[in-house]
């Protein structure tokens, strides 16, 4: 594996010279490199692989050649960082005003990946391919195409689509509505399901695949999942797509299984050139301390409630907490324990500032700069980026060695993309939708069996973990009983808004899946608010990203963020501003 990523490492580099984009086009061709004509579809698909990653998960290193130089206010790249901040399951500190929070420059990267990248990658690959008859690589393509396309309606809106790599070279692709490009990913999918299916002669197969290799029967189920989270994603505007997903689920063809999960399993088999470890774990295990805030509303939620995933998740660095029971407050390391709480956390009974037991996050929203916290404030935990497991290794170690680069899982986590526990959730908010109850509480529960179950497997990537350390299978029965009594005795409101938080939990690693869930249902309505009570319309599509603005003569920027995408025909934001 590591041969390959350093191999895929030149390729990219390679292809950046004649993939095109929808910002600048250079026609001239340059003899000292290839030219699509010459390329290895091989090559194609390993590179369009690992930009579809990073499209979800940004990159470590911020290496040029990878294509994913960061800019503007965000520690790292990826569309699952906007979601996980803006939902609470990492702290946003870039802004109190959510109209300034990402300015255009912040998804610049994301923007050129998906463009110059993989879709002018697919372009170039999908004739070459065609020419050959390797319908396994068209297959992976179209599948990675769809989820990336629809994914950037998610944040985005409307965008350009079919004019934007296209034979004409047109430097101005107009903006495509979000629906049509869904409607165009669906088939996409359906032609993948036939290119998986139909048989092909050994030598034509990919050389190289990261989800699944060769197994096509995984790959189908992978499609039809993608379909069915499509399908709920739009249901509030497609009167079909519960009747859709329901032909899927009648089916049984679809990811039921947690060994089926599609996720990208990161090798950490080097910190540079190219960096192959979890990006959250090389942006957080390093000399200088933990560079991301964990977010306080999510450790006081899995901690008061005793969830068993908490010692995964999350790794302490101190016991301690300034402001904290019997703590002393400490204005140089967190100058809000000397603070009072705000008049709308007091009033909503939110949680300010310090948690106990040396859970050290921030608030949503808290924008207090950077204090000499980076070897106190808790950080990611072995699940799933592959960091340490928390096992109060802080009161043995003293000279704060705990995010030290290289220890815990060395970053051979993963990118959870489609797992069997989300679709668990999913038939949970469709039968809340259909009124039935009864049916919700059941799906939610077998979510969250197999969210704990598959994050505790992760303990093993830890090997200098004291294993007594992890929840027994008890903890886990009385866990999830406790779960379900609350869901029994709440209303209707109450019973979404537990839904919405066990979601959150068990989508924790990408923060794309909790930003549409949010979106779309409004729940959970518990979350802990904006920091600044009156921080504006919470951010419902992200600014174009400057540069695009700027080239394309077709795009005008948008007047703020507060513009609905497509399919969240919601009369207003959700709540929990």
């Amino acid at each position: 594996m590591k041969n390959t990523y350093i191999y895929t490492l030149l390729v990219t580099g390679l292809l950046l010279v004649f993939s095109c984009e929808t910002l600048e086009l250079d026609l001239t061709e340059d003899p000292n490199f290839l030219t699509p004509d010459q390329a290895s579809v091989d090559l194609f698909l390993t590179s369009i692989q690992e930009d579809f990653v990073r499209q979800i998960e940004g990159d470590a290193d911020f290496d040029p050649n990878d294509n994913w130089v960061t800019g503007g206010n965000t520690n790292g790249d990826g569309l699952s960082l906007f979601g996980s901040q803006l939902t609470r399951l990492t702290a946003l500190t870039s802004s109190n005003q959510y109209n300034n929070a990402y300015l255009g420059s912040d998804s610049d990267d994301e923007w050129v990946n998906a463009y110059q990248g993989i879709l002018a990658d697919i372009r170039s690959m999908v004739p070459l391919a065609e020419a050959n008859g390797q319908i396994r690589h068209i297959a992976i393509a179209q599948f990675i195409e769809a989820y990336v396309m629809t994914s950037m309606v998610d944040f985005y809106g409307d965008i350009p689509y079919t004019e934007a790599i296209s034979a004409s070279n047109n430097l101005n692709p107009a903006l495509e509505s979000g629906a049509s490009i869904y409607d165009a990913a669906l088939i996409l999918l359906d032609n993948a399901i036939v290119n998986f299916e139909n048989d092909v002669v050994s030598d034509l197969e990919p050389s190289t695949i990261f989800f699944y290799g060769d197994d096509y029967e995984k790959w189908v189920k992978a499609v039809n999942t993608l379909k069915m989270r499509l399908y709920n994603q739009r249901r509030l505007v497609d009167p079909t797509a519960i009747a859709n997903i329901t032909t899927i689920l009648d089916s049984g063809d679809y990811i039921i299984d947690t060994t089926d999960d599609f996720q990208f399993n990161w090798p950490a088999t080097s910190a540079s050139q190219p960096d192959t470890r979890h990006p959250r774990y090389g942006l957080n295990y390093t000399a200088s301390g933990a560079g991301d805030y964990m977010s306080n509303w999510l450790m006081n939620k899995m901690n008061t409630s005793s969830d068993p995933r908490i010692r995964y998740y999350f790794y302490r660095q101190t016991g301690t907490v300034p402001g904290a029971m019997g703590i002393p407050p400490n204005e140089e390391t967190l100058q809000c324990s000397l603070q009072s709480a705000p008049a709308h956390y007091v009033a909503g009974g939110f949680t300010f500032c310090f948690l106990e037991d040396g859970y050290w996050g921030r608030d949503h929203a808290d924008i207090a700069g950077i204090p000499p916290d980076g070897f106190l404030r808790t950080t990611f935990g072995v699940y799933p980026v592959g960091g340490k497991f928390d096992d109060d290794r802080f009161n043995t170690d003293p000279d704060n060695a705990g995010v030290a680069v290289g220890s815990g899982g060395g970053g051979a986590g993963i990118t959870p993309i489609l797992t069997a526990a989300w679709i668990d959730f999913m038939q949970a908010e469709i039968a809340m939708v259909n009124g039935d109850v009864g049916s919700a509480r059941t799906f939610m529960s077998a979510g969250i069996t197999k969210s704990i179950a598959k994050v505790q497997s992760f303990a093993s990537l830890d090997t200098s973990a004291d294993t007594s350390f992890e929840p027994s299978s008890t903890d886990v029965t009385n866990f999830i009983s406790s779960i379900e009594s609350d869901f029994d005795a709440a209303d209707i409101e109450g019973k979404w808004d537990i839904l919405g938080e066990q979601y959150f939990i068990a989508v924790f690693g990408n923060g794309i899946e909790s930003y549409n869930f949010y979106r779309r249902t409004g729940y959970p309505t518990t979350l802990q608010p904006n920091l600044n009570p009156s921080p504006g319309t919470f951010i419902r599509s992200l600014f174009y990203p400057a540069n695009e603005v700027n080239t394309n003569a077709s795009i005008s920027q948008k007047a703020d963020q507060a513009q609905p995408v497509f399919w969240d025909n919601n009369p207003s934001a959700p709540v929990a501003n």
